[in-house]
């Protein structure tokens, strides 16, 4: 059951909005505040009294009511992710896929294909719904209508693709949008979870607001020393859990992390 009761009095409010607000920084989950409320209604109660309507919760913040909608059934972003030992994620796949900056090491993926990362690769490719950056789009507009063969329901999954510029395409179920908030409301709708792939641009943005839900990330074997790297200016601290690791026989570290809200500290051995 993804609905939770927590209570945690606020001292200070100013309208709806200071409300929210501060009833977020004050309440005791980091996890729950990390996957996102829903404010759905606010109401005057008694002191000391909790109200449960249906599958919203209720939580008393002085003498004023929040029925909240509980971030966990939203859809999940998960971002999968290449990358060598130095983070470095760019063109993963082959010689041209992505040579911006001077990048000449395209392809460095090849030499650690096996059995098993061919396995979990296959699961991966299984229809999905899709979170893109402009750049990845269109390398992925050029190459995947002609094989589908290979990813089969790349044609068929929505691609929401976030850019200021691109309003149309010729590739059929393309979505745009335009900013964060958007896609904050395509987390809110109903559908299936939503895979990032490539959009290292797109990934910076989703790391700085706190978008990221889950990592499932593939860890190379091999430094490159330069290109575009998936943890770069827009990450903040956070914490993960993993949830499932395989080393493959080429020695792929292949680790799936979820968020785990905020980052402990302390002293070693204290």
């Amino acid at each position: 059951m993804p609905w939770t009761l927590s209570a945690k009095k606020v001292t200070y409010w100013q309208g709806k909005a200071g409300l929210i607000g501060e009833f977020e920084a004050n309440l005791g989950s980091p996890e729950t505040v990390r996957a996102g409320l829903t404010i759905i209604n606010t109401f005057r109660i008694r002191p000391l009294l909790l109200s449960h309507s249906h599958r919203n919760d209720t939580v008393l913040v002085g003498e004023i009511c929040i029925c909240i909608k509980n971030g966990d059934d939203m859809r999940k972003i998960i971002v999968l992710s290449m990358i060598t030992l130095d983070g470095v994620m760019q063109a993963p796949g082959g010689p041209k896929e992505d040579t911006s900056g001077g990048f000449n090491h395209g392809g460095w993926t090849a030499p650690y294909g096996d059995d098993v990362y061919s396995k979990v690769v296959e699961q991966e490719l299984k229809p999905a719904d899709y979170l893109l950056g402009r750049k990845t789009f269109e390398i992925w507009a050029d190459y995947w209508p002609e094989h589908a063969d290979f990813w089969r329901g790349i044609n068929d999954g929505t691609k929401y693709v976030l850019s200021k510029t691109m309003k149309k395409s010729a590739w059929k179920n393309s979505v745009f949008l335009k900013s964060v908030a958007d896609i904050k409301k395509l987390k809110r709708s109903k559908g299936s979870h939503i895979q990032v792939w490539g959009s290292g641009k797109l990934i910076q943005l989703l790391f700085k607001n706190d978008l990221v839900d889950e990592l499932r990330l593939k860890i190379h074997p091999l430094t490159l020393g330069k290109g575009k790297k998936l943890f770069g200016n827009g990450v903040i601290p956070a914490a993960f859990t993993l949830v499932e690791s395989i080393v493959t026989p080429s020695g792929v570290i292949i680790a799936n992390y979820q968020r785990a809200g905020k980052v402990k500290t302390g002293t070693v051995g204290a």
